[in-house]
């Protein structure tokens, strides 16, 4: 990845890294599928006022459609449904956590069904090393394994397998030519239309009591920065850097989280935090691989 990349890359990290704190505001006055519905609804408005206020190309074919919706449930529908039911019952230091599984998935996943991704051992020692510096930085006191909270903790993983998928599912929009904005769109959209009739069913919002403005404002902010802008940033890197690194966003999350809470919520930083950034940047810089190479000598 170039210095672009890594840019776009921080950048969504700390996008991404505000939506734990807004799930946990939002999930204690809406009930989770509500809350899913309105951060992609709200995001499929905002992107195709992007669309068509900037002339991109909307996606012409069926197969484009079929494609964006598949992508819908696998990147959207099941991961946010999961991790909004998981953070129901754990704390979001927990949950960001077992989300920084991610890339180790997406590593196992890309190697499998990916020709130009291969399972390397520096690739998973990256991984590994990265997941470590995360679990070391938030605290492995966090880590529970009693019977209350280890479905909530299996949910979590279980949405960072899916996002494994969608990152190696995803790649195929750049062969059919569809823009970054035309297909987070896209995605969101699918994902509106298959939770809407779900949600009324089950979670009734009609009938619910109005949420205080605290739990608007972060549904709004979910839905803009973290899920519309987020997702601009996620195609842009999958389409440029592939699934592997693009997975490589989880372990910059918890960082962004602590050093925005240092800078702006006058929270201390411990050794702890820096041990565990350091091996957070071991591990990335492992996977990208340049810092290790050896140069080849100069043939006389």
């Amino acid at each position: 990845m170039n210095a672009r990349t890594w840019a776009l890359l921080i950048a969504l990290s700390l996008l991404w890294g505000g939506s734990f704190f807004f799930v946990g505001v939002a999930v204690k006055e809406l009930p989770m599928l509500t809350l899913v519905f309105c951060r992609v609804s709200i995001a499929a408005v905002v992107l195709w006022l992007v669309v068509f206020a900037t002339g991109i190309p909307t996606p012409t074919s069926m197969a484009a459609w079929f494609a964006l919706l598949f992508m819908g449930v696998l990147n959207n529908v099941i991961p946010f449904t999961l991790i909004v039911w998981g953070q129901s019952y754990i704390d979001s230091g927990l949950a960001s956590i077992f989300n920084a599984t991610t890339p180790l998935f997406g590593v196992l996943i890309a190697g499998l069904l990916l020709s130009d991704e291969k399972l390397t051992a520096s690739k998973l020692l990256g991984v590994i090393c990265g997941f470590i510096g995360t679990a070391y930085m938030i605290g492995f006191a966090e880590l529970t394994f009693d019977g209350n909270t280890l479905l909530p903790q299996l949910a979590i993983i279980a949405a960072a397998v899916s996002y494994g998928f969608a990152s190696v599912y995803g790649r195929r929009f750049k062969t059919m030519g569809l823009h970054p904005i035309t297909t987070a769109a896209g995605q969101v959209t699918a994902s509106t239309l298959l939770l809407l009739p779900i949600t009324l069913i089950v979670d009734q919002p009609l009938s619910l009591a109005m949420p205080g403005t605290g739990v608007w404002l972060s549904v709004v902010a979910l839905a803009v920065f973290s899920t519309s802008l987020a997702y601009i940033l996620y195609f842009k890197i999958l389409s440029s850097a592939g699934a592997v690194n693009l997975s490589l966003v989880t372990f910059l999350i918890p960082v962004s989280a602590i050093v925005l809470g240092y800078y702006f919520l006058d929270e201390r930083l411990s050794s702890q935090h820096f041990i565990g950034m350091a091996l957070i940047g071991l591990g990335l810089s492992i996977i990208d691989g340049r810092l290790w190479s050896r140069k080849k000598p100069v043939s006389g």
